[in-house]
């Protein structure tokens, strides 16, 4: 555990000119500003920075817009992409006067999840393990007009490259839906995704893995080691911020939209999870694939509540362009041992009782991980209280069900719209401990209405396609 006097100490011996002042906003994005390193004491650690938060997306308005930043020394690192030495620290945002938690930051949910599940006596950590997929390209173009949009994607590994004049095309590019696992000189981008390993783990960020994923072009995977669920959360952020860095210093580009190929896999951010107390796993048991009871409730529990975390695990009009049938995609609301397409998998690599947790896979990397880490234990926990039973398992082959019995395995909603319809009828669950308010879901459910809206109400590029000449 870091202190404010031994980050003080550290940044000294760094030689650090300024400190970064990072903090999550409401859709998971970091926003920083920077300051002089004096202007870094111990006394600022207990007072906070003050800044302006009415220009933040869904936060204060302009009549009560002061707030604190609040750093927490745990974060501390010298950030790599710097051209000036400079000290990175990420804070939880609180009230101007009471210092009390601002209920709208991400990072104070996230603490506020941690404490309600040790208010419950049921556990004291919850660790969370996220599998982050992305996508690195050479090129991005978009615009949207009155009269016309479009976009296009590129990566000189794409599959529509073949015939391209690269002079000389040497043709070795990944098909789609075959870019799991190959060597160079097929995958061009192992020395890219190293050195994001490298930096990730330079910055604390412990790695397990890196490799290229499914989809053609440049689809990319880094596992880093599970935590705590804040520490976890705080990683991913770290992470985001590494590879996008990484990719741009490199030329490329790197996106965590979870769809942005037509016909071919997309990004997901599956969600390793498991309960522990006092050091001793509690997922571990004689019950189905040796998970434990309170394993199988918390199964409960996130299959009784998925439609609604869909709306904050996969919170995106593109989300549901991934969450369809015939690509991996985990659409059924089920869990299995085997199953990759279903909701909820039981990895069965180790049967180490530590090593025994549940992966949750419908979530993608557009998710907020505070958030989507803490609905997902809000409603684990909501299973186990409850006790609320999971149902058989689907160990079949989905694919080749007959339809009469697919009917009966419920599904992940179909659109941001139906997600965010069932989280408006479903949430009580996410107000316990007073983790969300009701004040957050509803500007939630507002906002993502209008991104629903902002594409239910533009004309398609494809509608031309189809509708032009009626």
């Amino acid at each position: 555990m870091s202190t404010p006097k031994s980050v003080i100490e550290t940044a000294k011996k760094q030689g650090a000119k300024l400190v970064d002042i990072k903090f999550v906003d409401t859709f998971g994005l970091w926003q920083h500003f920077t300051c002089p390193i004096a202007e870094l004491t111990e006394e600022v650690f207990a007072e906070g920075f003050g800044f302006d938060g009415s220009s933040i997306r869904g936060w204060k308005s302009i009549e009560a817009s002061d707030m604190l930043a609040m750093p927490d020394p745990d974060t501390a690192f010298i950030d790599p992409f710097c051209a000036a030495p400079t000290l990175s620290l990420t804070c939880t945002i609180a009230e101007t006067g009471t210092k009390e938690p601002y209920t709208r930051d991400p990072r104070g949910i996230s603490q506020r999840a941690e404490k309600y599940l040790l208010s419950t006596g049921l556990a004291d950590t919850a660790f969370f393990g996220p599998e982050a997929e992305f996508f690195i390209f050479d090129n991005v173009q978009y615009e949207q007009k009155t009269n016309g949009c479009f976009y296009t994607v590129d990566s000189n590994e794409g599959h529509w490259n073949t015939g391209r004049d690269e002079m000389p095309n040497l043709g070795y590019k990944i098909r789609a839906k075959e870019g799991y696992f190959p060597v160079a000189p097929n995958d061009t981008q192992q020395d890219i995704r190293s050195e994001m390993i490298m930096v990730m783990e330079q910055l604390g960020v412990p790695i397990e893995r890196q490799h290229h994923e499914v989809a053609t072009a440049g689809q990319a995977e880094i596992d880093y080691r599970f935590d705590s669920l804040l520490r976890s959360a705080d990683k991913m952020m770290v992470y985001r911020y590494v590879v996008k860095n990484v990719a741009t210093k490199h030329g490329k580009t790197a996106t965590f939209m979870p769809k942005p190929l037509f016909g071919d896999n997309g990004s997901g951010m599956h969600v390793h999870q498991s309960l522990w107390k006092k050091g001793k796993p509690l997922f571990a048991g004689g019950e189905y694939a040796g998970l434990s009871k309170m394993a199988l409730y918390y199964i409960g529990g996130i299959l009784k509540h998925a439609k609604a975390l869909c709306a904050i695990c996969s919170p995106t009009t593109n989300s549901y362009k991934r969450l369809v049938p015939g690509y991996e995609a985990p659409v059924n609301l089920a869990y299995s041992s085997r199953n990759r397409s279903a909701a909820i998998r039981i990895p069965t690599y180790s049967d180490n009782p530590k090593a025994i947790r549940i992966e949750y896979r419908p979530p993608d990397p557009s998710a907020n991980p505070y958030l989507c880490f803490s609905a997902l234990l809000l409603a684990g926990l909501d299973g186990v209280i409850n006790k609320i039973e999971p149902g058989e398992p689907l160990d079949k082959n989905i694919y080749e069900l007959p339809p009469e019995e697919l009917k009966k395995v419920p599904s992940v909603p179909g659109s941001l719209a139906d997600a965010i319809e069932a989280l408006e009828k479903d949430h009580d669950f996410l107000l316990k401990g007073d983790v969300f308010t009701s004040d957050f879901l509803e500007m939630w459910a507002s906002t993502k209405r209008k991104e629903h809206d902002a594409i239910r109400l533009r004309p398609h590029p494809y509608e031309f396609h189809m509708y032009y000449d009626v």
